[in-house]
């Protein structure tokens, strides 16, 4: 320790603690001090001293931002969750997607302590809730629950104010499901092979109803229409709900719907199952084997879901929701519920989310560019 003048403010400065000097503004306000005071120092040892410290402090000013940040960073994800979170769905209430949004919300309410909220946005198939969340705070308290609109299929849009692939950060797989071929009973086919036989037949006449643009159903019947060389219409509904009513109802002819949304029709005999678009039967519907088997051997659509958030989230907190919500994606109470809707679950961490959407995006944009989709 060294002594000085009290009546030196120079001498105030160096003999302060090291701690006080905590702020960005604080330590550039000291440097200038001591470096306008420092030519009138006449004590060799205080000089030598001072100018220590000035070194110290300028070679501070220069790494505050990144310590301080740092530090704010540490903090931050430590006290994380502090306030309710928002799960932004972007389908419709009742759907695969609003079911997925509910669990995990369920789930990490408990976990955290915090209230987690479900908001619908549905609309410009999915990406008025993706746009959303990618312009969110990147503090974690929006999360997405995203499809493949998001993940992988977003190459269809021109006119999207956001990059899904730069501005979206998957957190966790939290499964996959299969979809189903289904018809309306009056349509005379009872297998894939006959309904090829018959789109061949009357190009463009029939039509397929999906839960809109870019959607997961949609995704589906374009990779049919593509593998099988056949010609469907494509009519897009606002939500699935209305497009099984008008398919029930005879209006349209032909959908693509996840097993356990379409299985209850199938069983009360309201549509007729044809395959389901994944490689392995489906518990659900036991007798119907995989499109692939049945005439289209190249074929396979299997939908998975992520729960994202921005990209510009801490990593800290994007791994903190990673492993939360890996527990409870695997928790063994939770097994039945994932059955019962069709869903296998996944988990994992967010790498893994990561290069599921590489691999899922170099698909269906394959798919989006030889089909000649576009979407405004």
């Amino acid at each position: 320790m060294f002594t000085v003048a009290k009546t030196s403010s120079i001498a105030g400065i160096c003999a302060r603690p090291a701690a006080a000097l905590v702020t960005p503004a604080r330590l550039r306000e000291n440097a200038a001090l001591l470096i306008r005071s420092a030519k009138n120092i006449r004590n060799e040892i205080v000089m030598s001293k001072c100018i220590a410290i000035t070194g110290w402090v300028l070679s501070a000013v220069g790494g505050t931002t990144g310590a301080f940040s740092a530090a704010s960073v540490h903090a931050q994800t430590a006290a994380y969750p502090a306030k309710p979170i928002r799960i932004i769905c972007p389908a419709a209430p009742g759907g695969i997607s609003d079911l997925l949004s509910r669990i995990a919300a369920q789930r990490l309410t408990p976990i955290y302590n915090q209230q987690v909220i479900v908001e619908n946005r549905h609309g410009s198939g999915g990406h008025l809730a993706g746009d959303l969340v990618a312009k969110a705070a990147p503090d974690g308290y929006t999360l997405l629950q995203a499809t493949i609109a998001q993940n992988a299929a977003y190459a269809m849009y021109s006119g999207l104010t956001y990059d899904p692939g730069r501005d979206l950060q998957p957190i966790v797989l939290l499964g996959e499901s299969q979809g189903v071929l289904i018809v309306h009973p009056s349509l005379p086919v009872k297998t894939v092979k006959e309904f090829v036989a018959l789109a061949k037949a009357r190009p463009g006449e029939l039509n397929y109803g999906s839960a809109g643009a870019g959607t997961a159903i949609h995704m589906a019947a374009e990779l049919f229409k593509w593998v099988a060389g056949v010609n469907l219409t494509h009519i897009a509904y606002k939500g699935s709900a209305p497009a099984m009513v008008d398919l029930i109802g005879g209006n349209i002819q032909v959908m693509f719907e996840n097993v356990a949304s379409g299985t209850p029709y199938v069983k009360a005999g309201k549509v007729r199952a044809l395959g389901v678009t994944g490689r392995s039967r489906a518990p659900n519907l036991p007798d119907i084997a995989p499109i692939a088997e049945s005439g289209v051997p190249d074929y396979e659509a299997v939908p998975y879901y992520t729960l994202s958030t921005s990209s510009k989230v801490p990593a800290d907190i994007v791994r903190k929701l990673a492993a939360d919500s890996d527990a409870f994606v695997k928790a063994a109470d939770l097994q039945k519920r994932w059955s019962d809707l069709g869903i296998t679950p996944l988990g994992g961490n967010a790498d893994a989310a990561v290069k599921r959407n590489a691999v899922e995006t170099a698909k269906w944009s394959r798919v989006i560019k030889a089909a000649g989709i576009r979407v405004d």
